[in-house]
């Protein structure tokens, strides 16, 4: 740990202009946006949130992130860091305009070198690099990362997702999590410092290990030197446990709470050290139908304690979600079908460009972009294979299952057995074809379901987005809500990674009821299941941090410089007699 000597101590407000002086002599006035016309692209999270900001900053190298937080820290500064901004709860964005601070945005997304260690067993990523990126340089020397793709959106970052616990579709890997990571903070007595816990020499002062850091100066044939883990090792092990009476990840798990993993921006990271994995030799998809929950429990639960190969994916879909993908995330389907994945992530930011734009002209229709998208994809002919369109009209529940190597064989035994004498459920194997879609449609969900309550909102109220985990004993997993909160839905909307019991939960309302009220009721409900929410959204803006949270974070930021509100905790800075 290096301490500066920048601190917040003594410091009295200084005048916008002054920072803003402050912040120009650092990284230079082509670096920063100050004008709320020109930024707000960047205080608005991806599904809703955005508050007020005096700017965003842009650095270009980790030194001018350093100079940053330096002139935040003497300036007494709230600092917000973001990536790519594809969180969706709120949490890389300011929230709302109640700050005892001025409060600065910090956007790493130019950061975003990535370097391989040991022939590409591991890898240091820096702030900006994205999981897209990382899967394109990985599957050079044939290996993959820790997620793929992501189940809502294109372009999230390496870092965000391990700041956030974030977990994904592939089943053996568990929340994204590292203890190797270089980070600032602001310690106790208001002072910034530095933080190698890399595993990696690469200097004595900031400016040494920033600049050696980004540079890649330093051996990439690297010595296990130390115990500390670079992925969720033991999750396996967890997964497996069935008859636990906890789920097998969520984000306020204490067990995977450590530095940058799990801190939701309450440090600034400048990178971390992950682990990669083999790719498997050969895969093979299974799409399977139900009509009866029950016969999926028992499913999976074969499956995690007698197989000898657990998938690799297992992404569950009902049917009324399928419906909704299929249609009103037929734009997304097709984008990433016929141009592929690399030019996405800048179109998509292209068009939140063009929306913020669009959406300030009161003579316009609001979201007008997507609603002409919307109209487009009609023009389109069908885009789903005719025998997963089969399985839609036979069966209300869908699971998409993907084996590897010597488990292809081992499933394909099992479910032809298991299902020989069903007369609920049955199974296909997917050619190539079919099973690209059958995850293409799965990943459009998420965007599906907001782009339905966007055609329909002048009939329908809001959206309410739930991520959960269940504990991994339970076998009836999917709800049944009381109908004093059924009467207020418009759409129920299931999908998640089955193997993980993490269910991704969306409800459109109906138009008039209280979104407010329904969430409370469906949280109660939660509580009442053993449930762990969010699983892995992280709590952002939108859910109350738990108490072993709630301590993780003021032991990672106690003077609350970073992120502040976050997880509904205070605003206001903590520690103030260092302030002094």
């Amino acid at each position: 740990m290096i301490n500066t000597g920048i601190n917040n101590r003594g410091k009295h407000a200084n005048s916008e202009s002054d920072i803003l002086n402050k912040f120009i002599d650092a990284i230079g006035a082509e670096y920063i946006k100050a004008d709320p016309k020109k930024n707000e692209h960047f205080r608005k999270g991806w599904r809703s949130g955005g508050g007020a900001a005096l700017a965003v900053l842009f650095p270009s190298s980790l030194l001018a992130l350093w100079k940053c937080l330096e002139v935040c820290v003497s300036s007494n500064v709230i600092i917000v860091m973001q990536a790519a901004n594809t969180g969706l709860t709120e949490g890389s964005t300011p929230s709302g305009n109640d700050y005892d601070r001025p409060v600065v945005v910090i956007n790493t997304l130019a950061i975003d070198k990535l370097y391989l260690l040991n022939e590409g067993e591991q890898v240091v990523s820096l702030p900006g690099a994205t999981l897209h990126q990382l899967e394109k340089e990985l599957k050079e020397v044939g290996r993959a990362p820790h997620s793929v793709i992501g189940s809502s959106c294109l372009g999230a970052s390496i870092v965000g997702g391990v700041a956030n616990n974030s977990g994904g579709a592939l089943v053996k890997r568990g929340p994204s999590y590292t203890e190797l990571s270089v980070y600032a903070q602001v310690n106790e007595h208001g002072e910034l410092v530095l933080v190698n816990h890399l595993g990696i020499e690469l200097g004595n002062t900031p400016e040494e290990i920033l600049t050696n850091l980004e540079a890649g100066k330093f051996v990439k044939q690297q010595e296990r030197t130390t115990d500390r883990m670079a992925s969720d090792k033991e999750y396996i092990e967890r997964i497996r446990d069935v008859e636990a009476n906890t789920p097998s990840r969520f984000n306020a798990d204490e067990r995977r709470l450590y530095e940058a993993s799990g801190c939701a921006g309450k440090l600034a990271v400048f990178a971390v050290r992950l682990d990669t994995y083999p790719v498997n030799k050969q895969e093979k998809t299974f799409y399977i139908g139900t009509n009866d929950t029950a016969e999926l429990a028992n499913l999976r639960k074969q499956i995690l304690s007698s197989f000898t190969n657990i998938p690799e994916v297992g992404e569950y879909m009902h049917r009324d979600i399928f419906d909704i993908s299929q249609k009103y995330g037929k734009d997304t389907f097709l984008s990433v079908l016929h141009l592929g994945t690399d030019r996405l992530p800048k179109l998509f930011s292209i068009k939140g460009r063009i929306d913020a734009v669009l959406n300030k002209q009161s003579w316009l229709p609001r979201n007008l972009s997507d609603k002409c998208m919307q109209v487009l994809s009609y023009l389109f002919p069908n885009h789903l294979p005719r025998r997963l369109l089969d399985y839609r009209d036979k069966y209300e529940h869908h699971l998409i299952l993907k084996m590897s190597d010597e488990g292809i064989n081992e499933a394909e035994v099992f479910l032809s057995q298991f299902f020989a004498k069903s007369d609920t459920g049955s199974f296909l194997i997917c050619d190539e074809s079919e099973a690209q879609k059958a995850y293409l449609n799965r990943f459009a969900a998420a965007g599906a379901a907001i782009r339905y309550q966007t055609m329909k909102e002048n009939s329908v109220g809001e959206i309410l987005a739930l991520d959960i985990a269940l504990p991994r004993n339970e076998m009836n997993w999917l709800e049944t809500l009381p109908k004093e909160i059924d009467e207020q839905l418009d759409k129920k909307l299931y999908y998640g990674h089955f193997f993980c019991y993490v269910f991704h939960q969306d409800y459109i309302l109906k138009k008039g009821a209280n979104a407010s009220e329904v969430k409370a009721a469906m949280l109660n409900l939660l509580n009442q299941r053993g449930a762990k929410y969010p699983a892995e959204h992280n709590v952002g803006h939108l859910y109350e941090a738990e108490p072993q949270l709630k301590s993780f974070y003021k032991q990672l930021d106690p003077t609350n410089t970073f992120n502040p509100g976050v997880g509904k905790m205070e605003k206001t800075q903590r520690n103030c007699s260092c302030c002094l």
